[in-house]
């Protein structure tokens, strides 16, 4: 059985590490903890006074000797349940998907087994993609089908509804959250940093088929904030929340707002038809990439008064936190030097009118 704890009066106007750090010390589990999402989670519990393990396929991590290192590949139950042994968690965090081989729905229901009657709180880190398509979801609407054409947005409905089952026959206690695209200090992805690069250099965003596709953003620190509220709050086991900016923007207002906190007044940004883009090759990651990685894809949009209501979630704004992003990226440019010669072609191409660009 989970360790009792006692769970202190909710306030919604209480949040992050000020709401962790008047209630009782958990021993709490991250799995995938060394990344983005995780890392942010396991520092601001560690500053709250709670024991932290986490558990990852290395035999090592850079966080202080105090974080308990748990090595097993997410993906293989066996070896989560031989490095997890007899071990009484109050809190899981399941944060990691395998984006090489993806993470099944029989995966994370096997793991979540290991757990089942011994933990008090199993946060599920799921998507908006969970949805499979469409504008304005709200939580009680159907996730996407089990043939759903994306692999990723099929794996995270399907690890849902089944966490949800277990919630149903056992009281598991399974949360879920459903985020957006996150950004801030530390992305390991090549998205804020794609723009900024350019804009830096002096050079021209492309803009596909004019830009028109909605996004939806979280700040990383209102989304691993949220997350730990889960430990105090009484009322929140069985539940999925959306936990996003309340507004979309567009690509193209995306560009603006992230020219703006780099101190671009006049950014460059050149429509290309997102067909001819792709006929040449172009392509959402990986290799020709040509508008930051994973973001030219279909908008899945959220309404998150749920989470406004029951958690008393107030995302900090769009442009306070791509500014302390820009920072962060001054002071470390984590990706590899830019290579722009997909663009150029594309520039020549479809837009001669534009100078050549400078080269990075």
């Amino acid at each position: 059985m989970p360790r009792k704890v006692s769970v202190a009066p909710s306030n919604p106007k209480r949040r992050g590490t000020d709401v962790l750090a008047k209630i009782p010390r958990q021993r709490v589990l991250v799995i995938g903890g060394t990344q983005f999402i995780g890392r942010l989670m396991v520092h601001k519990l560690l500053r709250a006074g709670h024991e932290v393990y986490i558990l990852h396929r290395k035999s090592r991590h850079s966080f202080p000797k105090r974080v308990h290192n748990l090595v097993a590949d997410r993906n293989d139950a066996a070896a989560v349940r031989k490095a997890a042994g007899n071990i009484q968690f109050d809190a899981v965090y399941d944060n990691a998907y395998d984006w090489q081989r993806g993470t099944s729905c029989a995966q994370l229901e096997a793991t979540a087994q290991i757990f089942d009657g011994r933990v008090s709180r199993y946060v599920f880190m799921s998507s908006v993609a969970a949805y499979g398509d469409g504008l304005n979801h709200h939580e009680g609407d159907a996730l996407a089908p089990d043939d759903h054409p994306s692999v990723y947005a099929r794996n995270k409905a399907m690890s849902e509804r089944a966490l949800f089952r277990m919630h149903q026959r056992s009281g598991f206690p399974v949360i879920t959250l459903r985020p957006p695209f996150v950004y801030g200090p530390g992305n390991p992805f090549y998205r804020e940093a794609f723009f900024w690069d350019r804009f830096r250099a002096e050079r021209p965003v492309i803009l596909p088929s004019e830009g028109h596709r909605l996004m939806q953003f979280v700040y990383v620190n209102d989304l691993v904030d949220v997350s730990l509220r889960m430990l105090e709050l009484p009322n929140v086991v069985g539940h999925a929340f959306n936990i996003a900016n309340p507004r979309a923007v567009t690509q193209h207002e995306l560009c603006l707002e992230l020219a703006r906190v780099a101190g671009v007044k006049e950014p460059q940004l050149v429509p290309i038809p997102r067909e001819r883009i792709q006929r040449l090759g172009g392509h959402v990651m990986g290799e020709k990439l040509y508008f930051g990685s994973y973001f030219d894809v279909p908008a899945i949009t959220q309404i998150i008064t749920k989470a406004q209501r029951m958690l008393g979630f107030k995302p900090t704004e769009f442009a306070v936190g791509l500014k302390a992003t820009y920072r962060a990226y001054l002071k470390k440019r984590g990706f590899p030097r830019p290579d722009f010669t997909f663009e150029d072609e594309l520039l020549r191409r479809f837009s001669p009118q534009m100078q050549t660009p400078r080269s990075a």
